[in-house]
C-alpha cells in the first residue's frame, strides 16, 4: 500500500475498496445533508445568517485571532451549536480558555509531535464510518497500554490529535463521533495514573470546550475494577453525557446492537493494516491544514483568562 494524492492534493490510502483519508471536502451527500437540515437546522438560509452574525461576534473580541473570513472554520463551531451564533462564539472562547489553562496537554498536538498512542494502537480513529455516518474512535486503555512507555498525559494527547482531524470533516461536524473504550487487561497500575482533577479536566474539555458531536460512548470488556475508574469520572458528568454511555461487559452482540458490526470488524483490520502508512499520510494533510488555519491568541487575552482560569 503506498499513499496516493488526490486531485485537490490530499493524501489517501486505498484497501480493500476503501479509500483511507481525512474527509475535506465541503460537499457531503444526500442523507448527511438531511441529517444536516433536521438536526441541525442547516439551510443556505441559516447558514448565512449564522456565519454573519458569528463574525460580528468574533470582531467585538479583537484579542482573540481567528480565521474570521473563512467559512469551514467557523462552520466548525457553528455546527454543534445548531447554528446558533453566541453559542458557536462562546464556544470558541471556551476552547481557546481550555488550551490557555492546560498548556502542558494542547501544546503541538499535530501527529508528527504525538506518535506514540498511535503507534502502540492505544488510539484509533478507525476508517468506514458507523451506519449513522458518524466517525469511531477507539481507544484501547487496558492491555495494549504500558503507563511506563505512553504516559497518560500522551494518551489525552493523542485523543486531541485524532477529534481535531475529525472536526474538520464537514460529515463528522454533521453526524458526530461515537467512542469505543476497550477495557480488557485494566489494572491497578492503569487507575493508579487518574486523578479527580485530571477526570474533570477530560470531562471540561468533552462537555464544554471541545466542538464536536459525540453521540455515544461505549465500554467494552471492563473488569469489576473498572468501577473504581468510572468513580473518579462520575462527579463530573453531566446527565446528557451520561445518559450515553453504553457498558457492554464481554457481551459483543450487545455493542453490535448500536454499532453496525462491518464498520467494527473491516474497521479494525484496515486501521491496524495501514497504521504506519497512515500516519505520515493523515499527519502531512492535518499539519497542512492546521497551519492555515493561522490561529493566534494576542498575550493580553491569555493573560486575561489566566487570570480567570486561576480564580
Amino acid at each position: 500500500m503506498e499513499v496516493e494524492y488526490g486531485s485537490n492534493g490530499s493524501p489517501f490510502v486505498t484497501w480493500g475498496g476503501n479509500k483511507i483519508m481525512l474527509e475535506l471536502d465541503p460537499a457531503v451527500d444526500e442523507s448527511t445533508r438531511e441529517v444536516a437540515r433536521k438536526e441541525l437546522r442547516e439551510t443556505p438560509e441559516v447558514v448565512e445568517q449564522a456565519l454573519v452574525e458569528l463574525r460580528q461576534l468574533l470582531r467585538k473580541e479583537p484579542s482573540l485571532y481567528v480565521p474570521i473570513d473563512r467559512d469551514d472554520y467557523l462552520l466548525k463551531f457553528l455546527r454543534p451549536c445548531k447554528f446558533y451564533p453566541e453559542s458557536a462564539f462562546k464556544k470558541i472562547q471556551a476552547y481557546y480558555k481550555f488550551r490557555i489553562a492546560h498548556a502542558d496537554y494542547c501544546h503541538d498536538l499535530l501527529p508528527s509531535a504525538i506518535r506514540s498512542p498511535f503507534e502502540h494502537s492505544i488510539v484509533s480513529i478507525l476508517a468506514p464510518r458507523d451506519q449513522h455516518g458518524r466517525r469511531i474512535v477507539l481507544v484501547e486503555c487496558g492491555e495494549r497500554w504500558n503507563p511506563q512507555e505512553v504516559s497518560l498525559k500522551e494518551v489525552f494527547r493523542g485523543i486531541q490529535v485524532g477529534l481535531e482531524g475529525a472536526m474538520a470533516e464537514p460529515k463528522t461536524q454533521i453526524c458526530g463521533v461515537i467512542s469505543v473504550f476497550d477495557m480488557k487487561g485494566l489494572a491497578f497500575k492503569h487507575i493508579m495514573q487518574f486523578t479527580p482533577s485530571y477526570a474533570k479536566m477530560v470531562l471540561d474539555w468533552i462537555q464544554e470546550s471541545v466542538p464536536i458531536r459525540v453521540k455515544a460512548v461505549h465500554i467494552i470488556n471492563q473488569p469489576y475494577i473498572f468501577n473504581m475508574l468510572f468513580a473518579i469520572f462520575k462527579p463530573f458528568m453531566r446527565e446528557k453525557l451520561r445518559s450515553r454511555i453504553h457498558f457492554h461487559g464481554n457481551n459483543m452482540n450487545s455493542l453490535m446492537e448500536h454499532v453496525d458490526p462491518k464498520a467494527l470488524r473491516k474497521g479494525m483490520v484496515v486501521f491496524y493494516l495501514t497504521l504506519r502508512s497512515l500516519v505520515m499520510c493523515y499527519g502531512r494533510c492535518y499539519e497542512t491544514m492546521k497551519r492555515n488555519t493561522n490561529v493566534s491568541i494576542s498575550s493580553r487575552w491569555m493573560r486575561d483568562h489566566n487570570n480567570v482560569a486561576k480564580s
